[in-house]
């Protein structure tokens, strides 16, 4: 019966350390598995804080790059309406160099037309008394001072005046020609009446005005004169025939441009016409 009893003991004894060991064995795994799950928990909580973070920061870069596209959308909007401004300018320059072209083409018909009726109004004198030419658009008739004046004096001569008479034949048929006359001596130093080059340059060029606006009711608002004394001469003041021919009277005459001095002061064109 004893024997029994220690037999019953040892085998409860036995069984119960067996139960024990197979405990401790799930839990210690259990605990490892739990371990194992929190230190996945962890990592995968520091993922998804990166992925927030990364996400934060995309979030700013998509609204930067907005703000990007905005500032470039308002600059394409400010190139357009510049390059729209810039096209709307270079038209009208484009419109005001064809004014400005069609003013100088007309003037330069009108030039034309006043040298040649000059021209034809003078052919009765000889090319040694008076020639008829165009320099920088206008048209200078160039009279010697042997068809004009005795040496040294401001006294028209007859056929001088009768020159004159048919000039102003023709400027008072055209009444949009101004006159400009200038007079002109040589270098040889002057003796006499008059003072000196000066003196007797203008006193030439006044004699001519007086005659044109007073006997031949030329406008006088047209008219300018002005002496350049030697100053201005066209040939050589060293030899006889170049004096001769500095000794002059040159009536400058160009059509009215009133038009083109607007055109040019301004720098615009209103599409108005010129005289």
């Amino acid at each position: 019966m004893r024997h029994l009893l220690h037999t019953v003991l040892a085998t409860v004894v036995t069984a119960s350390l067996l139960t024990s060991c197979v405990s401790s064995g799930k839990f210690k795994r259990s605990q490892a598995d739990l371990q194992s799950a929190r230190n996945d928990s962890a990592r995968l909580a520091g993922q998804v804080s990166d992925l927030q973070g990364n996400v934060g920061q995309l979030k700013q870069q998509v609204s930067d790059l907005n703000k990007q596209v905005a500032d470039l959308n308002n600059k394409a909007g400010q190139l357009s309406s510049d390059v729209a401004n810039k096209n709307s300018e270079l038209g009208n320059k484009q419109r005001q160099l064809e004014r400005l072209q069609a003013l100088m083409d007309q003037q330069k018909r009108a030039t034309n037309e006043i040298r040649q009726k000059m021209a034809d109004a003078l052919t009765g004198f000889k090319s040694s008394e008076l020639t008829v030419s165009v320099k920088n658009g206008k048209v200078y008739v160039s009279l010697q001072e042997n068809l004009l004046f005795p040496s040294g004096s401001a006294v028209v001569n007859p056929k001088g005046k009768e020159a004159l008479g048919k000039l102003a034949e023709v400027l008072n048929v055209n009444p949009d020609i101004t006159v400009n006359i200038e007079g002109h001596t040589d270098s040889i130093p002057i003796r006499g009446r008059y003072k000196d080059n000066w003196d007797l340059s203008t006193a030439r060029a006044g004699s001519i005005v007086r005659i044109l606006t007073q006997d031949y009711k030329v406008d006088p608002v047209r008219v300018e004169a002005s002496g350049h004394s030697q100053y201005d001469p066209v040939q050589t003041n060293s030899t006889t025939e170049g004096r001769a021919l500095n000794r002059r009277t040159e009536i400058i005459l160009s059509p009215k441009l009133d038009e083109l001095y607007r055109l040019l002061g301004t720098g615009t064109s209103d599409g108005g016409t010129g005289q």
